[in-house]
Parts: C-alpha cells; sequence; structure tokens
C-alpha cells in the first residue's frame, strides 16, 4: 500500500476513532436554543390565551409575542460532539449543567418551581395592568408558604391574611421579615391574621372579614451560620381580588419572563384601538404589581425565535439590553424598556411610526 495511501487510511480511521469516542464522552453542560414564540393577543391551541369576561374588551391587531428559551432536561447527559456542535452553532447557546439546574436540582423540582413562577407572573401581570389602566385592585399579605420543622408550622397556614405583626400594621409583604428581624431568636411576636378559610368565605360572600386571631410564635435562629437573625419558618406574599375575571390560557411553558407581555396584552384588549398598529412586537421581561420590568434569561436566544417569527420590534428589559445588543438578529430592533409603562409608551411612537427616538438597546451600560 503507498505511504500515502496508508496515511489517509489511518488518518480516517483516527477521526473516525475521535468521533466515535465523543459520542460516548459525555460531559456536564446542557443547551439552550429557541423555543416557540405565543402571540398573547390571539389563539394558542385552538383558545384565546387571553380570556376576559366582565369587562368590556375590544378587537386587537398585530402581535405581541412572548418568547420563550428551549433547554435540555435535567437528567440528560450531553455528548461531548453535541456540545462542541452547540458551541459552534450560532443560534445555540451551550452552558455548565449546574447553571440550569443547580444543587442538583431534578427534572421535577425544576418543573415545579417553573410553574409556580409562571402562575406568580400571572398574576403580577393582571395587578401591573390593571394599575397601568388606572383600575382598582384589592390587595392584601398572606402566608405563602410555611417551612416544615419551624416555629410556624402549625400555627399559621398558606392563605392566612397578615394582618399586623406586633400590632403594627403590615402593608407589604416585605414588612414582614423587617417586623420578626427586630427581634432576637428566642423572642416572642404576634401575629394578627385572617385564617384562610375566614377569607376565602369572605371573598366568595363579597364582605369584608370579621374573624382575626392573635397568633404568638417563639423565634428560631436563621440556618445561616453568620447570622444570628430571629425568623419564624414562613415566606409572605401578595394576593389579590379583581374587579373582573382575566384568565390566561397558555400550557406548556414556565418560568416568570412571559410577565410584560401577557400584561400589555391585557392593556390591549381593555383599550380601544391597537397598542401595535398592527406591527408585529414580541419582547420578554419578568412584571412586579407595581409594573417593574425585570431582566431575564436567555435573551439571546429569545431575540433569534422573535426574529424568525416575524417580529420587527423587540421589548427588552433594561438589564438584558447590552447582552442582547452584541449580537441583534437581522431586521429586529431592540426597544430598552424598565417598566409597564415605558413599553406602553414605546408601542405608541411604534404605531405612529416615529421610532427614530426610541429607547434602543446598545452594548454600554
Amino acid at each position: 500500500m503507498p505511504r500515502r495511501t496508508a496515511t489517509m487510511l489511518a488518518s480516517t480511521l483516527m477521526l473516525i476513532a475521535l468521533l466515535c469516542a465523543g459520542v460516548f464522552i459525555t460531559v456536564p453542560y446542557s443547551e439552550l436554543s429557541p423555543g416557540p414564540t405565543v402571540n398573547t393577543l390571539g389563539d394558542h391551541d385552538g383558545e384565546p390565551v387571553l380570556q376576559i369576561s366582565g369587562r368590556k374588551t375590544y378587537p386587537t391587531t398585530g402581535h405581541l409575542n412572548m418568547t420563550t428559551v428551549r433547554v435540555t432536561s435535567a437528567d440528560y447527559r450531553m455528548n461531548l460532539v453535541e456540545a462542541v456542535y452547540g458551541w459552534l452553532a450560532h443560534d445555540n447557546k451551550v452552558v455548565p449543567h449546574d447553571t440550569l439546574y443547580p444543587d442538583g436540582k431534578t427534572e421535577e423540582q425544576s418543573t415545579q418551581e417553573n410553574a409556580e413562577e409562571f402562575s406568580q407572573s400571572q398574576e403580577s401581570a393582571k395587578v401591573a395592568a390593571l394599575k397601568e389602566l388606572d383600575i382598582p385592585v384589592k390587595s392584601w399579605v398572606i402566608v405563602s408558604t410555611v417551612v416544615k420543622d419551624t416555629p410556624a408550622e402549625g400555627k399559621l397556614h398558606a392563605g392566612d391574611v397578615i394582618k399586623a405583626v406586633d400590632g403594627t400594621e403590615v402593608k407589604a409583604y416585605g414588612d414582614v421579615a423587617k417586623l420578626v428581624t427586630k427581634h432576637k431568636p428566642g423572642d416572642k411576636v404576634v401575629f394578627t391574621i385572617v385564617p384562610a378559610k375566614e377569607q376565602v368565605a369572605a371573598e366568595k360572600e363579597k364582605r369584608t372579614p370579621t374573624v382575626t386571631q392573635d397568633v404568638t410564635i417563639t423565634t428560631a435562629k436563621s440556618d445561616d451560620a453568620l447570622e444570628d437573625r430571629a425568623i419564624v419558618g414562613i415566606s409572605a406574599g401578595t394576593d389579590h381580588t379583581f374587579p373582573f375575571t382575566i384568565d390566561i390560557k397558555l400550557a406548556d411553558v414556565g418560568g416568570p419572563s412571559a410577565g410584560l407581555m401577557f400584561a400589555l396584552g391585557i392593556v390591549d384588549k381593555l383599550t380601544p384601538g391597537s397598542l401595535t398598529g398592527g406591527t408585529f412586537v414580541a419582547g420578554t421581561g419578568t412584571i412586579d404589581d407595581a409594573g417593574k420590568v425585570g431582566p431575564i434569561g436567555g435573551i439571546e436566544m429569545k431575540t433569534v425565535g422573535a426574529r424568525d417569527k416575524g417580529a420587527k420590534f423587540f421589548l427588552t428589559p433594561k438589564d438584558n439590553c447590552a447582552t442582547a445588543a452584541r449580537d441583534v438578529p437581522d431586521g429586529l430592533t431592540l426597544v430598552k424598556v424598565d417598566t409597564i409603562d415605558d413599553a406602553v409608551k414605546a408601542l405608541k411612537d411604534i404605531r405612529g411610526g416615529d421610532t427614530a427616538d426610541l429607547p434602543k438597546c446598545t452594548t454600554g451600560k
């Protein structure tokens, strides 16, 4: 056999061997890629994404698309060949597995956490949208969760309304931790609550709750070894009563990042005219009850997914702008927003064709 032929054969066999080895060698990485986008003004799986009853709604045009990221599952083991391909692929991103699933989090735990965040984002989107329209929303602070084997277990329950701590009125959920941590571990703290059952009954009967209780709890020391901080073992949250029904129908989506686009969809349906003027707008961002827009993960994948779907403008959380602006898909304009009010103003400019002065994302801060 000629030397050149033998060399080529050996090189080919070595390449095949390396490729085979790469298929069997697993690496601790996961992959992100563009996921589906859904028009919050339209239908999904045969039914409207936003369903509003008990209040007049108006026809809408254009798109206000929420965007998603597709990720490999927690138990998926990527091989070396896939990792190299992902690193080279422009529209995919390979990241350490622990970035997506820290502390050995299972697929089930991740799915549950994403579902809870998605549910909370829907509530905050409703509140932010109605506040943007100056429609009153009743809110109160509740016990969101009770941690097992802590002083609050058996004394406070999820859904209990927290009216006061040590006689001081609670106005926001953050007040609860502030008031508890004024104590030292071992001190007694008094919660004035409306029991969850009473609150539910009052809501059904459309009356003000009349039953309150004082619950005394002895605080314990935080598990944080660096802090001598008093805790009772609860997390506080906010619950709301809306003046009419708003349902968000979107299955198989998790996480909080669709909050902004849900809120804008609600605003559009509750106001005459079209927020977009018929333009294809997509976007992302968490939202809180006050309408503040927060950053999300996978921004590069979401802009690609939006562009591929046909979006011309992408509403981008301010804190994601620098990252997103490093690689903007062709034909897509990234619009920086920090609040729902920013987004509504940007949409006004977009539908009016006055886009020259839109607050666009740049690679600088």
